[in-house]
């Protein structure tokens, strides 16, 4: 695997948010280094991991970081994210009502993660079943959204979002034959860098279902991987005091973490994609790609604050 830092190059994609008093606070983000992130993913990459890696500098053009970004690895509930804003655009659309009510025991039970499953309510409105697939992980959530709009369109957004290389192959299923697709999705780094700062750059299809699908990811609770750099509250942190924008996704399975997302503060903004595949043969295994997606937050940190 191939890692290396690229410095930022082009000019602001986001306008004149801080351009006044940031030029050079910015120019000083800009000559950050990503040392101990580039010793993390080379660790992991020898010890048999498939690592993927992509930063891009939102105010100023380019690559920050980037690692096997082109590669479609295996991304798990991460590949959520062209379901929403399928969803979303149908709400903005108006081909598909956001009140329109889904009971619970229509669909097939998983219990892969999230919390309808515990929840007395037998039926949501879809766009709760939306907060909820964002904010938690809600597998049963996100294959109630899927049954709704279809696997076809999902697919057929994803490739109208730039997603070559990357697909939402099948529903969450608490076990998979060999008749069923091996991943939930698969997805590259680059891709889903891009489309995060696509969505907060108000482009992901238009600038109303960008902010729909924005707002959902914003209170995703799932802070423990990159976002436990941020010292945000995993439960409110949607409006931070100290002008921190964050939003993410994170996807796990076996062997499998991944998280994408936007990270913005007074120096600069950031979008960002992280895959780790790795033998889960051990706790000690799942922590060392645990600390590499921490490590990576850490720094993003000071890049961006």
């Amino acid at each position: 695997m191939a890692i290396q830092p690229d410095p930022p190059r082009g000019t602001d994609a986001r306008g004149t948010r801080r351009r006044s008093k940031s030029l050079p606070r910015r120019a000083a983000a800009g000559r950050r280094s990503f040392t101990s992130t580039l010793k993390a993913l080379r660790s992991l990459a020898e010890s048999g991991a498939q690592v993927s890696v992509r930063i891009d500098d939102l105010d100023r053009g380019g690559s920050v970081l980037v690692g096997d970004d082109y590669l479609s690895l295996p991304i798990a509930g991460l590949g959520v994210v062209p379901l929403l804003v399928e969803v979303a655009a149908r709400f903005d659309e108006g081909s598909l009502d956001p009140l329109e009510i889904v009971d619970r025991s229509t669909l097939e039970p998983v219990h892969v993660g999230g919390i309808w499953q515990h929840l007395k309510a037998p039926a949501l409105p879809l766009v709760d079943i939306a907060v909820l697939a964002a904010s938690s992980g809600d597998a049963l959530a996100a294959n109630a959204l899927l049954a709704r709009v279809g696997l076809p369109a999902v697919r057929a957004r994803a490739e109208r979002l730039g997603l070559t290389r990357s697909a939402l192959m099948d529903r969450f299923r608490d076990h998979r034959g060999p008749d069923d697709a091996p991943h939930v999705a698969l997805g590259s780094a680059r891709e889903y860098a891009q489309l995060f700062a696509a969505l907060v750059n108000s482009s992901a299809v238009n600038p109303a279902v960008s902010a729909q699908v924005a707002e959902w990811l914003s209170r995703n609770q799932d802070l423990s991987l990159v976002g436990s750099a941020t010292g945000l509250d995993p439960f409110a942190h949607d409006d931070d005091q100290h002008g921190l924008l964050f939003i993410n996704k994170t996807g796990r399975a076996s062997g499998i973490r991944t998280e994408a997302g936007v990270l913005a503060g007074p120096r600069a903004g950031v979008a960002y994609a992280l895959f780790v595949c790795f033998d889960d043969l051990s706790v000690i295994h799942r922590l060392r790609a645990h600390e590499a997606f921490r490590v990576l937050g850490v720094e993003l940190m000071e890049y961006v604050y």
